[in-house]
């Protein structure tokens, strides 16, 4: 049995099945190959389609759309217009000009209603898969996406994706294992979905800027004690990105140097001085 091309148009039936990525879509894109108006139109949704689980096992929607009959006294035929430019135009009346006066009770324009911005796409997946995580996770929270400056100017802006709720803790897990797993299983649907890479950061009511400002407290007062002592100084275990801060927030340090030593998941960060 042959299988429907993305778009296929019956004569006989004037009618037209559509295969597009949501049904909505099919929709408009069936009506626009139409050149017609929606309530022009009979819409029969033969499948609905699926987005499958994050995007993957994925099933496109197909409908099809029946062109309404119209009614023999509102077809205006080519030939119909041909006699009607034929009859002759009778010669206008010339009637006095009229004085114009002004309107009294005239209404004043409607204001122009501003146009709504759409959501950034990048912001608007980021924000639909980790809401879908966590559904599948039966966690209910707020969801919020929005851009955070680069650290270096010569990378792209990071996507900062926040969750708020009550008792969130189970999200953050010991040392942010559990926070670093989602942020990680996230990115990689993120990137699917966008067909490209994006840097991405996942935080959970402000838990990340608080680890932050921590991290980069512990790295001062850890540079300052190799200094006075002149001996090594070893930080506990860290997962690479929280090492990452403390490399960059000593690495313009003109006394101190930092080098991450061992193996995952026990690797850390040690700071002495230079010679």
């Amino acid at each position: 049995m042959q299988k429907p091309t993305e778009a296929k148009m019956s004569q006989e039936k004037t009618t037209l099945e559509v295969i597009a990525p949501t049904v909505e879509d099919a929709v408009q894109k069936g009506l626009a190959q139409l050149n017609l108006p929606q309530d022009a139109v009979d819409v029969e949704v033969l499948d609905a389609g699926s987005r499958g689980l994050f995007g993957l096992g994925s099933r496109q929607a197909r409908i099809r759309l029946t062109i309404k009959s119209v009614p023999a006294d509102a077809v205006y035929t080519k030939a119909t217009a041909q006699k009607r430019e034929a009859r002759p135009v009778p010669a206008a009346e010339t009637k006095p000009p009229v004085e114009s006066r002004p309107v009294a009770d005239a209404q004043p324009a409607a204001e122009a209603q501003p146009a709504e911005v759409e959501e950034d796409e990048t912001l608007r997946v980021s924000r639909e898969v980790v809401t879908e995580l966590l559904e599948k996770m039966e966690v209910r929270a707020k969801v919020t996406a929005g851009y955070r400056p680069p650290e270096d100017e010569s990378n792209e802006p990071v996507v900062l994706v926040n969750i708020e709720g009550n008792d969130l803790s189970i999200l953050i897990g010991r040392r942010s294992e559990t926070l670093n797993a989602l942020q990680y299983i996230s990115s990689l649907i993120i990137c699917k979905r966008l067909d490209r890479w994006i840097p991405l950061m996942i935080d959970v009511q402000g838990y990340r800027a608080r680890r932050e400002r921590q991290l980069r407290q512990i790295a001062r007062r850890m540079a300052d004690q190799a200094i006075h002592t002149g001996r090594r100084q070893v930080l506990e275990p860290m997962p690479a990105n929280e090492r990452r801060l403390i490399h960059l927030e000593l690495r313009d340090d003109p006394n101190v140097a930092t080098e991450s030593v061992g193996e995952e998941p026990n690797r850390k960060v040690t700071i002495y001085m230079k010679k």
